[in-house]
């Protein structure tokens, strides 16, 4: 299983930026499938997910209504459309997946995921 994530870069605030996560050695329908994202001198969070048992989709309050998560299951690859970003959006982010059941409260925590990618640098600046 691998996951490799790409997209990263300079993007001035209200700007927009897409990542992608091109994975391979599994089938993305099967996993659960999340981004993350640490900052500097913070703890790593969760951005967003689908989750795989119901394919509902779920976003921190701090990107909901900005961020898009999605995924292309012909290209087993996901994404993570960035629109109106700001400079608080300023992280290395991090695609992530897991077989594992993963209840509502839970889908959040990078504990419950497995197989990480090795993270792409968003710097917002203007």
């Amino acid at each position: 299983v691998q996951l490799q994530a790409c997209g990263g870069g300079l993007v001035q605030p209200g700007g927009s930026l897409t990542l992608s996560c091109a994975t391979s050695g599994f089938t993305l329908d099967y996993y659960t499938i999340a981004w993350f994202r640490q900052a500097p001198g913070k703890e790593r969070e969760g951005v967003s997910c689908i989750r795989r048992r119901d394919r509902r989709t779920y976003y921190s309050d701090s990107v909901k209504g900005r961020f898009t998560i999605s995924r292309d299951s012909a290209k087993n690859t996901m994404y993570l459309q960035m629109n109106r970003v700001t400079f608080e959006d300023t992280a290395v982010y991090y695609c992530a997946a897991t077989t594992t059941g993963i209840i509502t409260s839970q889908v959040m925590n990078p504990r419950q995921y497995n197989y990480w990618g090795q993270g792409t640098l968003v710097t917002v600046s203007s």
